[in-house]
């Protein structure tokens, strides 16, 4: 495993709060969710004070890396909305948004901490522009949410698209499985199997949530990331919240197959929690028991997985590896 001082999470999500002109949105209807309410309540943010409320969230994602003693950088993502067959953002059917602009000052602020991680949907009218401009500034991946973005990442149209992310090497990182906390209305927009054309493109490709799911205990993509992880050289899958408990069986089966562990990266999918279900019954009780008393998250995560023999890669070795670093010069 790699050692363990230096990981870069490479799945972090910057949230926030439209205020001022940060350029983001969220839904009167997602306002009103309780997933919503408790993430409010759980970070003690208050919607009558936007800016106040996303300096917190901020203040409180750094102190928890700062006090890490496993992860010492976090990629933050973004969150781009839904576009409609022109190509123009429709905010009645987007969700949450989070600009690219605020991920990209957020990380000027902190570059030392984080590395930015925008969101483009492919189906924007300015979507290629859109890479060549975050590349410039400084991107290592773009991420993506097929499920609540509505579109899908196997239509040929988005070719162009994957060839500008293989140009200036960026990553591409797309959600696998059932979206819970946005609206999904396709689900099946999160088969990793939509993923060849991009890695047809050469395309580093990050598959979510280590291609789970996210359904208990039915894991059908399982030999979809075997056969992708064959026949593909440049496809990876992070292991954030795979400590979920939706998304056990993948963790529990990955846990047996050290072959297949050189392709999964470390990441936690932050703010949400890391769980030590999986443990139980699995390791000693000291280590157990050292698990429990982890509260920091980025830690947890390394605790659990490495109690469980599941090995990982970290974001900052494909950073380094002139064969996979981005050039954008």
């Amino acid at each position: 495993m790699t050692a363990t001082t230096s990981l870069i999470d490479c799945h972090v999500h910057l949230a926030a709060l439209p205020a001022g002109d940060n350029g983001c949105f969220i839904s009167p209807k997602l306002l009103r969710s309780p997933l919503f309410r408790f993430m409010l309540w759980k970070h003690d943010l208050s919607r009558m004070q936007p800016q106040e409320a996303n300096q917190r969230y901020l203040d409180h994602l750094l102190a928890e890396l700062r006090a890490s003693r496993h992860v010492s950088k976090a990629v933050l993502l973004g969150m781009d909305g839904f576009y409609d067959r022109t190509g123009l953002l429709n905010r009645q059917h987007t969700d949450f948004l989070v600009s690219n602009d605020y991920v990209f000052k957020t990380v000027q602020a902190y570059p030392d901490m984080f590395l930015a991680g925008p969101s483009i949907n492919p189906q924007r009218k300015d979507a290629i522009d859109e890479v060549h401009r975050c590349a410039d500034a400084g991107a290592v991946l773009i991420k993506a949410l097929p499920n609540a973005q509505h579109f899908n990442p196997a239509d040929e149209k988005y070719r162009p698209f994957y060839r500008a992310l293989a140009q200036r090497r960026l990553f591409f990182l797309s959600h696998v499985g059932y979206e819970f906390s946005l609206i999904g209305k396709d689900q099946s927009l999160g088969n990793p199997d939509r993923l060849r054309l991009a890695l047809e493109e050469g395309v580093t490709v990050i598959a979510a949530h280590a291609c789970s799911y996210g359904l208990m205990f039915y894991e059908k993509f399982i030999p979809t990331f075997w056969e992708l992880s064959k026949r593909y050289p440049n496809f990876y899958a992070d292991i954030s919240a795979i400590t979920q408990p939706h998304r056990l069986k993948m963790l529990l089966h990955l846990r047996r197959h050290p072959e297949i562990q050189s392709r999964l990266l470390f990441g936690t999918d932050y703010p949400l929690s890391v769980f030590h279900l999986a443990a139980w019954g699995r390791v000693g009780l000291g280590r157990l028991w050292n698990m429990i008393r982890t509260k920091n998250r980025f830690d947890r995560q390394v605790e659990v997985c490495k109690g469980l023999n599941l090995d990982f890669c970290s974001l900052g070795d494909m950073l380094s590896d002139p064969a996979t670093h981005k050039d954008n010069q």
